[in-house]
C-alpha cells in the first residue's frame, strides 16, 4: 500500500536539535513498547487500523475541491472585514459602545486569523490550492512568532514526537509540570502562577518558546542559530507593536480621540485573543485521559502506532460548529493531530469515523466541553504544583532558609528526563 507521510523511524545522532522524520513508517512490525490503553492490540490489529485511518484520510483528499477553497477564502475575507471595521470604529467613535464594537470586532478577527486561518495555513492545509497568497510557504499570521519559526518547533517537532518525553518539548513547554511522568522540580510550585501569567502573554510566550533557549542550553542548538531566530523575532516584534500600539491608537489621535483609548482596546483584543489561544491549546493537550510516552515506545513505531499515539495524546472539545471555527477545530485535536495536513473544515466530518475506529480498537476518545475539560487542566496543573510524595517536607526542604539542607533536598531530587536528538 502506499502511505502519504513523512514519518520515519530513523534520528541522526549529531549535536543538533531533534528533527522532523523523514520518509515512511513502516505499516509492520511492532515498537518495544505499546501504551497501557493500546496494550491488548496485537500487531495485525494495529496495521489494520493504520489502514482504515489512511482510507480516511485518502477519501477526504479526493473529496477536497472548489468548497473548501471558498470556505477558507471566505473565513480570510470575513476575519479581514473585522479588523478593518473594529480599527475604523475604535478609531472614530467616542462612546462605550463604540469602544466595546470596536475591540470586540478586532478581537474576533484576532481570533479567527490565529486559529482558524494562521495556525491551519501554516500547516499547509490549503497548499494544494496552488495560491501563494494563501500557502504555508508564504503566509505571515497575526502572531509575533515569525511563522517559520513556529513551524519548526510546532509542525516538525510537536507534531512528530506528540507527548513523548525528551523530545516533544510542547510537554509544558519547558516551564509547566503538565503530567506525572515528568519528575517534580522546586520550580514547579509555582505552576498555577506561571500559567496564569501566560495565558494573557500566551503569543509573547510561544515567541520566547519558539526561540528554543532550553536547545541552546544542552549544545543542540548553535548560538549562530538562535542569534538568526532572534532577529527574525525582533523584525516580526517592532512590526506587531507598530501596527496595534502605535498605528491604531493614533488613528483615534488624528481623529480626535485619546491616543489611551485605542491602546487599550488593542491591549484587550490581543489578551481576548491569548487568553482563548491558551485555553483552547491546553484543553488539547492536558486534561485528564491524554497520555505521555517513554521513548522507548516509539522505538519501532509503525504507521498505526503513530495513529495510536496521536489519539491517545490529544483531547478534543464539543460545541456548536460556531465554536469549532472559533478554536480553528483544534476542538478536533484528534483528528488535527492524526491528519494535521487535511482542510480544518473538514474534522467535524472525520470526527464521528474517528470515533468509530476508537470503538472498534478498543481505545479512548477523550472528549468534552471546554469549561469540564478546562478545569481538568487547570486542577492537573495545580495538583502538579507539589511533589508526589512527603509533598509539605520535601517542600520545606527544597526552600529551606539552610543552604546545605537546600541543597542536599535538591540533589535527591529525581532528575528532568534529558533533550535527546
Amino acid at each position: 500500500m502506499t502511505v502519504t507521510t513523512d514519518l520515519t523511524t530513523e534520528t541522526t545522532a549529531t549535536t543538533t536539535a531533534p528533527k522532523k522524520r523523514t520518509g515512511v513508517l513502516p505499516t509492520t512490525g511492532a515498537p518495544l513498547a505499546r501504551p497501557d490503553a493500546a496494550a491488548h492490540l496485537s500487531d495485525e490489529q494495529v496495521h489494520q487500523l493504520g489502514v482504515e485511518l489512511d482510507a480516511i484520510r485518502d477519501e477526504v483528499i479526493a473529496e477536497r475541491g472548489a468548497s473548501d477553497a471558498a470556505y477558507i477564502r471566505r473565513v480570510i475575507r470575513i476575519a479581514r472585514g473585522l479588523d478593518a471595521g473594529g480599527r475604523i470604529t475604535l478609531a472614530f467613535s467616542k462612546s462605550k459602545l463604540g469602544w466595546t464594537l470596536g475591540t470586540g470586532a478586532i478581537a474576533l478577527c484576532k481570533v479567527l486569523e490565529n486559529m482558524e486561518i494562521g495556525h491551519n495555513v501554516l500547516h499547509g492545509q490549503w497548499d494544494w490550492m496552488r495560491d501563494p497568497d494563501i500557502h504555508s510557504t508564504t503566509w505571515e499570521w497575526d502572531f509575533v512568532a515569525p511563522a517559520r519559526g513556529w513551524q519548526h518547533t510546532h509542525n516538525d517537532i510537536h507534531h512528530t514526537w506528540t507527548n513523548v518525553l525528551g523530545k516533544d518539548r510542547d510537554v509544558g513547554y519547558n516551564i509547566l509540570r503538565v503530567s506525572d511522568d515528568q519528575p517534580w522540580q522546586p520550580r514547579d510550585v509555582f505552576n498555577p502562577i506561571v500559567n496564569a501569567a501566560l495565558a494573557p502573554l500566551f503569543e509573547w510566550g510561544i515567541a520566547s518558546y519558539d526561540l528554543e533557549w532550553d536547545m541552546v542550553k544542552a549544545g543542540l542548538k548553535t548560538k549562530e542559530e538562535f542569534d538568526t531566530d532572534l532577529a527574525a523575532l525582533k523584525k516580526k516584534a517592532i512590526r506587531m507593536v507598530a501596527k496595534d500600539y502605535i498605528a491604531t491608537p493614533a488613528a483615534g489621535l488624528l481623529a480626535g480621540n485619546s491616543f489611551k483609548r485605542g491602546l487599550a482596546g488593542t491591549v484587550v483584543a490581543n489578551g481576548i485573543r491569548n487568553v482563548w489561544a491558551h485555553a483552547v491549546i491546553f484543553c488539547g493537550h492536558f486534561p485528564d485521559g491524554v497520555d505521555v510516552f517513554t521513548e522507548d515506545m516509539i522505538d519501532g513505531e509503525t504507521r498505526g502506532d503513530w495513529y495510536i499515539r496521536q489519539m491517545l495524546g490529544s483531547a478534543n472539545l464539543s460545541g456548536s460548529k460556531l465554536f469549532h471555527i472559533l478554536t480553528g477545530n483544534l476542538s478536533h485535536q484528534i483528528e488535527h493531530h492524526c491528519f494535521p495536513d487535511l482542510p480544518s473544515n473538514r474534522y467535524i466530518e472525520v470526527a464521528p469515523k474517528m470515533r468509530e475506529v476508537c470503538r472498534k480498537y478498543g481505545l479512548p476518545y477523550t472528549t468534552g466541553p471546554l469549561p469540564k475539560q478546562l478545569f481538568q487542566t487547570w486542577k492537573k496543573i495545580c495538583q502538579l504544583a507539589l511533589p508526589d510524595e512527603n509533598k509539605w517536607e520535601t517542600i520545606k526542604a527544597v526552600y529551606s532558609p539552610n543552604k546545605e539542607k537546600r541543597r542536599l533536598a535538591r540533589l535527591a531530587l529525581p532528575k528532568p528526563v534529558e533533550r535527546s536528538l
